[in-house]
């Protein structure tokens, strides 16, 4: 539950003045509110180190006293629109939005652009926390954090949360009743019987079920209380609860990152119907150009660039334009060229300094209406791992394995294992979650032991792993050249200072970023680090499970090519689609306890996304019966609200 109004502000200046005390510079200060949903957006991305469970109510309102904000709403307070004029955004003392305008057109889906750092991630939250106060029927839901862990399953999580947005349409259709004389509230008022139309509450618990359902939950885990489910299925209930809510703005951040192959396909498929306002950031051009409708772009210059059409539509456009603004700037700076050379060599004639005088007025007519820029063109990002002395093959040979954490035959997860794994390799681990990916990655690494077999290793390798987790393991107090300096003390001693700049340069890290303290960085920014320290251990064989998560578009190009480069092995877990078909040449789908190699079956990676849409189709299919049959038996919900119709159109003649 919210704190109240007055609680929130004591526990704002509180928390300002902790800040004051210990030395640190608050930019401005917003209090952060519940969404209008009445639903929490916790963050769970800005954590102490090695921390996984949410922020407190505290550090969230200290960090929200770190952001400033400042614009001017002029959309229509009755519209379903939201524009913001002259907005600006800082964090941390960095300006990250100057006088933008943040346009967002109901029934449109955005996808929201921007270099690692460049603010995204605080521009959602500081729209969830209504920096800039938006009208109140405009309900807003940021999925940042976990659902929260109780004795409550997931599917009554859901409904609790729906059953409050259906009391407050409820309350909004009566006091919109009561304004009978205004045009606008009678269109308003429509609008929210639409709304509590599609809510529909006679069918909440069968679309609970199907929401869960296509996120990758089996009947039993929606029964099973949230308290006892792990971090990441507690964060997959806090998004079917976003979905099925729908609120008025909807905002994801990183949603697929936390979903296997599968359950992107079916997110994909069921965002792509969203009829409200969604924006989201996604490091996936597949799933972007599935979903948008719009993109918008945080430029460097601090502004909102925005493109219709998707992903692949935005660089096609933006590439056009780019030829076309040079050409234009070209042919402008030829032309002043020229005139500038005419006016130079007029000298003192008296009938040619006539003419040069209205030649430079053409100039400062030019400079006055704004020259056409020069288009900057950003440095190319480039990764890079070192080159390492090759092994001969087999370095890694799985020989019969087969496991269970429990060590009993009955739980075996995997059975009859065999194969190798080499310098030349180049392997994409797919399957559905809890299928065993990661317990593969962590037999190969010899963290876990093989409860039958044997897995046998080349005795010079050398293994590096990222793990979804890794970025949270760095020290937050540390600046990533401090870390370095202290982590890799002994093994380098006589390394300086540039040495470490040069050596996190190498992953896109420059300037601030090198000695900001980690905390202070962006997700993708962290992850960064954590792939320049992996590069320092020169292996032989890289293990990276969800390499992409937080990455922007060109970091995730920049380590497809660098893991092109890279002559040592690479076995990857990944839902991004799009770096598999970029890097991957065999593909191995984990299932039914064993590894099937979908390569030697001529499966490609298109061909297997095009057959779990398939899957997903044809339980929507059923999905789409099942709530038919519902909706027959369940017209007296129906009845009542054009019941509630009625009464307040007579309301509304009986006034008059």
């Amino acid at each position: 539950m919210a704190p109240s109004a007055s609680k929130q502000k004591r526990l704002a200046e509180k928390a300002a003045k902790t800040s004051a005390k210990g030395g640190s510079t608050a930019t401005g200060s917003s209090t952060p509110t519940a969404s209008r949903s009445g639903i929490n957006t916790p963050l769970t991305s800005i954590s102490g180190a090695g921390s996984h469970e949410d922020l407190s109510e505290m550090a969230r309102l200290q960090i929200a006293t770190d952001r400033s904000a400042a614009g001017v709403l002029v959309s229509d307070p009755k519209g379903r629109d939201v524009k913001i004029d002259s907005y600006t955004l800082s964090f941390h003392g960095r300006l990250l939005f100057e006088g933008a305008e943040i346009s967002l057109n109901y029934g449109q889906r955005y996808g929201l652009l921007g270099e690692n750092g460049s603010g995204k991630s605080t521009f959602l939250q500081s729209l969830a926390d209504s920096d800039i106060p938006l009208p109140e029927h405009i309900d807003i839901y940021l999925v940042r954090g976990e659902a929260e862990p109780s004795e409550v399953n997931a599917v009554d999580y859901i409904i609790k949360s729906a059953m409050e947005k259906v009391a407050k349409l409820e309350k909004r259709i009566e006091d919109l009743s009561a304004e009978a004389d205004d045009p606008e509230a009678q269109m308003a008022l429509e609008a929210t019987y639409e709304e509590l139309e599609e809510l529909d509450p006679n069918t909440f618990e069968a679309k609970a079920g199907s929401i869960l359902h296509g996120l990758g939950f089996a009947g039993e885990m929606m029964k099973k209380p949230t308290k006892d489910m792990s971090g990441g299925w507690r964060m997959r209930v806090a998004l079917a609860r976003a979905l099925f809510v729908k609120p008025h703005l909807l905002l994801l951040g990183e949603q697929t990152s936390h979903l296997d192959l599968g359950a992107v396909v079916w997110l994909e498929a069921y965002l792509s119907t969203y009829n409200h306002i969604l924006v989201f950031t996604s490091h996936s051009q597949d799933f972007m150009d599935t979903v948008c409708t719009n993109i918008m772009e945080l430029s460097p210059k601090k502004k909102m660039l925005y493109y219709s059409g998707n992903y692949s539509t935005y660089v096609r456009t933006k590439k056009e334009n780019e030829v076309n603004q040079m050409k234009a700037y070209n042919k402008q700076q030829e032309e002043i060229a020229h005139i500038k050379k005419f006016i130079a060599s007029a000298g003192t004639y008296a009938n040619l300094v006539k003419q040069a005088k209205s030649k430079q007025k053409i100039i400062d007519k030019m400079e006055a209406a704004g020259l056409v820029e020069k288009v900057e063109l950003p440095r190319p990002l480039r990764f890079n791992f070192e080159d390492i002395r090759k092994l001969p093959p087999p370095i890694i040979a799985f020989n019969d394995v087969a496991f269970a954490y429990s060590g009993k035959k009955e739980d075996y997860l995997y059975r009859n294992l065999s194969f190798g794994i080499d310098m030349d390799s180049r392997i994409a681990i797919l399957g559905n979650n809890g299928t065993g990916k990661s317990t593969l990655l962590n037999l190969i690494t010899g963290d876990l032991q093989p409860s039958e077999g044997t897995v046998s290793k080349h005795s010079s390798l050398k293994l590096a792993k990222y793990s979804q987790h890794s970025a949270d393991q760095l020290p937050y107090d540390k600046s990533p050249i401090e870390y370095f300096q202290s982590l890799f003390a002994q093994k380098f001693p006589d390394k300086d200072i540039m040495f470490w700049r040069a050596q996190l340069g190498r992953f896109g890290l420059s300037g601030t970023h090198q000695t900001s303290p980690i905390k202070q960085l962006s997700d993708g920014l962290r992850n960064r680090v954590v792939f320049s320290q992996l590069a320092m251990e020169h292996p032989h064989i890289l293990l990276l499970d969800e390499p992409t998560n937080h990455l922007d578009m060109g970091s995730i190009d920049a380590l497809a090519q660098a893991i092109k480069e890279f002559e040592g092995g690479v076995v990857i877990v990944s839902h991004d689609f799009r770096l598999i078909s970029q890097v991957a040449e065999e593909l191995w789908e984990v299932r039914d306890k064993t590894i099937r190699n979908l390569t030697k079956e001529d499966i490609s990676i298109v061909e297997y996304k095009a057959n779990l849409a398939k899957q997903s189709q044809s339980l929507d299919c059923f999905i789409y019966i099942y709530l038919q049959v519902v909706n027959t038996f369940s017209c007296a919900g129906m009845k009542q609200i054009e019941k509630a119709k009625l009464i307040s159109k007579n309301t509304s003649k009986t006034k008059t």
